[in-house]
């Protein structure tokens, strides 16, 4: 039975190849994969507003999916215990909307570091046009080596970004080394919840691995030590997977409705391998939530003052 590990590359092409993909190939991957979708994202899934390249979070009270992806900013947010006067690093900050969304909403100062040229051009675009352009600052950047000095940050924010790194643990070392003394870490992503699976439950997986240029995905109990492990205190776990089955439902429904025009415009030649893959994750999502492949939850923790 197929069996995923941590620290490899599970995708397609580096199975079929038999070869391992260099860290600046993966990098090339993921960049290649929001630059050829961008237009896909705020066309089917997010708008010029809340920006959004992640699930939302639905509660009792939520009325739309755009309020939902909005609320995802505010509960981080709180989970975290941001503060208006917290200097935000957005480790991960695709187009933009989550570090819009604090400057705006609370007034942050934030960093915004992405591996795209072309995502930090259309952020800053949107940070210009929602009058926040001078509290962020948008630079192209790997956020597992960074240049920025040690203890720079009040907070490190990374939303749907993490899961792109080939080692998670790569990602903890550069955040733990950029947060200020006492400073926090707040990181909110989809965990798989067993190891083994069958081939059709494998073939989803890979679809979604693919689909959204994420090597592997870690364990909740593999994070947590690898954020021990690199002497994060602290640490904690919000379990959120009822509050986003809402938003994988919404994604599933989105990709069978726009189903005819991808086979299509596929036929035609119109759309790209990225977008294809991109396109076959709305599918394939749904059921790694459904067959309870997956949780999806919220980690917080602490640099040690």
């Amino acid at each position: 039975m197929p069996y995923l590990e941590p620290n490899i590359d599970y995708r397609d092409d580096t199975l079929r190849k038999n070869t391992e993909l260099s860290v600046d190939e993966l990098k090339a991957d993921a960049e290649k994969h929001y630059d050829d979708c961008y237009r896909d994202y705020l066309f089917a899934w997010c708008n010029k507003e809340n920006l959004a390249l992640h699930y939302g979070y639905w509660d009792k009270n939520t009325a739309s999916h755009h309020q939902a992806l909005l609320n995802k900013n505010q509960v981080l947010y709180d989970v975290c215990g941001i503060k208006p006067a917290d200097h935000v690093l957005d480790a991960g900050c695709g187009i933009g909307g989550s570090s819009i969304w604090m400057a705006k909403q609370h007034n942050n100062q934030v960093t915004a570091i992405t591996i795209s040229q072309q995502q930090a051009k259309y952020a800053q675009q949107h940070a210009n046009r929602q009058g926040v352009s001078e509290q962020i600052s948008f630079e192209v950047s790997d956020f597992c080596s960074t240049p920025f000095t040690e203890a720079s940050f009040d907070v490190v924010w990374g939303l749907e970004s993490v899961c792109h790194a080939l080692n998670k643990g790569d990602f903890l070392k550069e955040a733990f080394r950029l947060l200020k003394p006492g400073g926090r870490l707040v990181v909110c992503d989809g965990f798989i919840l067993r190891r083994q699976f069958s081939d059709d439950e494998w073939k989803d997986i890979v679809t979604c691995l693919n689909g959204w240029a994420v090597p592997n995905l870690c364990s909740r109990d593999g994070f947590t030590q690898l954020l021990k492990q690199n002497d994060f205190q602290d640490v904690s776990f919000t379990d959120i997977t009822s509050e986003t089955l809402p938003s994988a439902d919404y994604m599933f429904k989105v990709a069978k409705r726009l189903q005819p025009v991808q086979k299509i415009t596929q036929w035609l030649g119109l759309r790209s391998k990225a977008q294809t893959a991109n396109f076959k994750v709305g599918l394939a999502q749904h059921r790694l939530f459904k067959d309870q492949l997956v949780e999806y939850g919220i980690f917080t923790a602490t640099k040690p003052s």
